[in-house]
């Protein structure tokens, strides 16, 4: 194969996305979960306080579909600007958030509330990808830690702030 085919190969490979899901059953109507999400406001409350998170837009956020949000976190201490913008806005059902500038190469984060046994699921899809090659390969495992200690610390707070 030539150099062009091996190059195509090897970005295929390695640009293989991760995926973290995870659920949350409150026992809440789904109109009342999805306001709560509905107020960006409200995110820093559920980001562990480690990570600085602020957001930096005017407040309150007119969420709806193209709605861009800027934030600032803090990554193993180094601060990081992270802009979002909502790709998809269905109340009260869904929505997505697609980084548009941060600390991953890609980022989309799906939320769906689904009505359930008298409550609501929350349903948490990210997909990303890792950027700077090689390293974040390595890195993978780790990175992977950390979100899915974030989002165990969101789901507590959720419960916490919602129920």
């Amino acid at each position: 194969m030539n150099n062009k085919g091996d190059r195509v190969c090897d970005r295929l490979y390695f640009i293989m996305p991760y995926r973290l899901h995870t659920r949350l059953h409150l026992p809440v109507p789904r109109d009342r979960v999805f306001a709560f999400f509905a107020a960006a406001e409200n995110l820093g409350r559920i980001t562990p306080p480690e990570l600085g998170f602020q957001i930096r837009s005017a407040t309150p956020v007119d969420m709806s579909a193209g709605a861009l949000i800027e934030y600032t976190i803090k990554l193993w201490g180094i601060p990081l600007r992270w802009q979002t913008r909502i790709s998809d806005w269905s109340p009260p059902a869904r929505f997505v958030d697609e980084q548009l500038r941060g600390p991953y190469k890609t980022w989309v984060h799906t939320h769906r509330f689904l009505s359930v046994d008298g409550g609501t699921d929350i349903d948490d899809e990210v997909v990303y990808e890792l950027p700077f090659g090689i390293i974040g390969r390595i890195v993978a495992p780790l990175v992977r830690l950390q979100l899915a200690r974030i989002f165990r610390y969101r789901q507590a707070q959720v419960a916490r702030l919602i129920v």
